[in-house]
């Protein structure tokens, strides 16, 4: 009889990314061959179980949170992987979500809304690399596009609040000196939640003179804050399934990896704190809603024309300027978005996916996805399936 392999998880249970994650490598094993999982329910920056010194085991999955962790874990000796990439030159593979994407997610998305003015909220800086890494990228795409950028904390804010009220009153201070209208990516949802509560403080609205994207969409936190949070799901259960796969493939002898595997979010989560749009043009305003509502319902550049009262040169000359795209492109987009979605939450075929994407036939549609995702919707729907272990394929092309 094969021997079950015994695996360490050091994994948090307390947080919505750690589930997430136990989720991911539940999907994997109900596929594969068994383990014998040693787990301890705990929150995130708890020490390690005092056993792990001298564990005999297999494998270890851990959420790697500082240095003496770290030796303990090389000190075993067996294949570990860190699932959160805080700190650098571990020596290990890491398995994570790709910041930058996460980044460039919430960056479209203010962009679709119409926000010239960014900014950034995170923690002091170099206290989590992944964290600075989306913020590095958000301010470069936001400077790349000319916008305005904005970063919390700043030096003076990192280095001298000491309590919770105090950095609150910091937060307020800040969002109060912004530009208005302002659209924030929050490093992740913990930070989101503060970020709103200081708008209350503040009496600033939200979302129309701030909106606020966090990560992680922790939907509890993200629907105990007022108003619900915006999120970007991070895609963790599919970080999970790659991490047990790799490490499933080291313990086998298959696999000697000590790079790094980046899982892209899954997408945004809109919720009122991001529900706005920072437009000051009434009729391209009106058009972008029309657009949003009935992108679907098969309509065209023509109809759009027929809400407003604008030629089709001045609307697509104002939409490019606002928006980096044309109303076609912007109907095409939610289109490919809501085929994404069918694919994903159900199994209805082709035909059925692409009316109600708005698309009259499915070959249409099935060229249009390929051209601008690389993958023809079967691929697609393979491709998400595989990643959060469903292991009956669709030969739909």
């Amino acid at each position: 009889m094969r021997k079950r392999p015994k695996v360490a998880l050091l994994i948090e249970s307390s947080r919505a990314y750690g589930r997430g994650l136990l989720r991911g490598i539940a999907a994997y094993l109900r596929t594969h061959r068994p383990w014998s999982i040693y787990v301890e329910l705990h929150g995130l920056e708890q020490p390690p179980p005092e056993w792990i010194g001298a564990w005999d085991g297999d494998g270890i999955l851990a959420r790697v949170t500082d240095r003496h962790m770290l030796k303990l874990l090389r000190g075993t000796g067996v294949p570990t992987i860190d699932l959160r990439g805080a700190l650098v030159d571990t020596g290990l593979p890491l398995v994570g979500l790709d910041s930058a994407a996460a980044a460039r997610l919430a960056f479209e998305h203010f962009r679709e809304r119409g926000f010239r003015n960014l900014a950034f909220c995170g923690v002091q800086p170099g206290t989590y690399r992944f964290l600075d890494q989306r913020g590095a990228e958000f301010e470069r795409l936001a400077s790349d596009a000319g916008c305005r950028f904005e970063r919390f904390p700043g030096n003076d804010e990192a280095q001298s609040a000491t309590t919770w009220d105090e950095e609150q009153r910091h937060m307020v201070s800040w969002l109060t000196r912004l530009p208005k209208p302002v659209g924030i990516l929050a490093c992740h949802d913990d930070r989101g939640h503060e970020l709103l509560n200081a708008c209350r403080e503040a009496e600033l609205a939200v979302p129309d003179d701030v909106a606020v994207i966090g990560v992680d969409n922790d939907e509890v936190l993200c629907d105990l804050s007022d108003p619900p949070l915006s999120s970007i799901d991070s895609n963790t259960a599919q970080v999970g399934y790659r991490a047990a796969a790799l490490l499933d493939a080291m313990m086998a002898g298959e696999a000697d990896v000590t790079g790094t595997v980046l899982v892209k979010p899954a997408g945004v989560v809109l919720r009122r704190s991001t529900d706005a749009l920072a437009i000051d043009d009434r009729e391209l305003a009106a058009a972008m809603r029309f657009i949003r509502e009935h992108a679907c319902d098969g309509i065209n550049v023509d109809d759009v024309l027929q809400k407003v009262r604008l030629s089709r040169a001045t609307l697509d000359r104002r939409f490019s300027k606002v928006f980096g795209h044309s109303p076609s492109d912007e109907i095409m987009r939610l289109r490919i978005e809501r085929v994404k979605q069918l694919l994903v939450e159900t199994t209805y075929p082709l035909p059925r996916v692409a009316n109600l994407a708005g698309f009259e036939h499915s070959e249409h549609m099935g060229a249009l996805f390929r051209r601008k995702t690389g993958q023809t919707p079967g691929e697609y729907r393979n491709a998400c399936r595989a990643a959060n272990g469903f292991a009956a394929p669709s030969d739909e092309g």
